[in-house]
């Protein structure tokens, strides 16, 4: 099984954007949520993403945006991927991807086998589902994991991703266990709520590829 990608997701300064680059992320990700401890305004976000060398990926998290904002946060940040964390449907998803040729990621919480039976309905309308645990204090980055058991043998139709609770202690262990071709984290590398540590990330993205 090939390495696979790897997220950091709620990136809020240049120093730990550089440390998620250079320590071989493929994916770079920025909040913006005000309700989060990892928010970060448009222009912030856009300062940030200007930063991001070409061969990694941008993300822009947004939670149940309306359309006058997610228009205005394409038009600002310029991201390659629009992470949606809210109750966005198949169909506001695929028009999206069809109007703005971005891509569409849509996070799927995970609480038995029957949440994943409704990742069937977002074939062709996302790039990539991202199966977290369920929503608790705020809609992701809570630190919590679900049972990576009900991956064990998943064969959806739609490119995913695993998320929640993943730590540098952990991450082999869970794409062991479910082949996840990509795996994010955010509050799994911090030193406290919002503050990304650069030796969490390099050991994250080390146990990610030596998996």
């Amino acid at each position: 099984m090939a390495a696979p990608l790897v997220k950091i997701c709620g990136i809020s300064t240049p120093e730990t954007l550089a440390a998620a680059v250079g320590a071989g992320a493929s994916h770079v990700g920025f909040v913006h949520f005000a309700k989060s401890p990892r928010h970060l305004a448009l222009a912030d976000a856009a300062a940030l993403r200007r930063q991001v060398p070409a061969h990694v990926k941008a993300v822009l998290l947004l939670v149940n945006a309306d359309p006058a904002l997610l228009a205005e946060a394409v038009r600002t940040v310029a991201p390659d991927v629009i992470q949606f964390h809210g109750a966005e449907t198949p169909e506001a998803l695929a028009r999206f991807r069809a109007e703005t040729g971005i891509e569409a990621w849509r996070a799927l919480a995970v609480k038995d086998a029957a949440a994943l039976d409704v990742a069937a309905r977002f074939h062709g309308a996302v790039d990539r589902l991202l199966f977290d645990a369920p929503a608790s204090a705020l809609p992701g980055g809570n630190g919590t994991a679900f049972d990576w058991n009900l991956l064990r043998f998943y064969k959806g139709p739609v490119p995913w991703g695993l998320a929640g609770g993943l730590t540098p202690a952990n991450v082999a262990d869970a794409i062991r266990l479910t082949g996840a071709p990509l795996v994010d984290t955010s509050s799994g590398v911090e030193r406290g709520p919002g503050i990304k540590d650069v030796d969490k990330i390099a050991a994250f993205c080390k146990a990610a590829r030596q998996a």
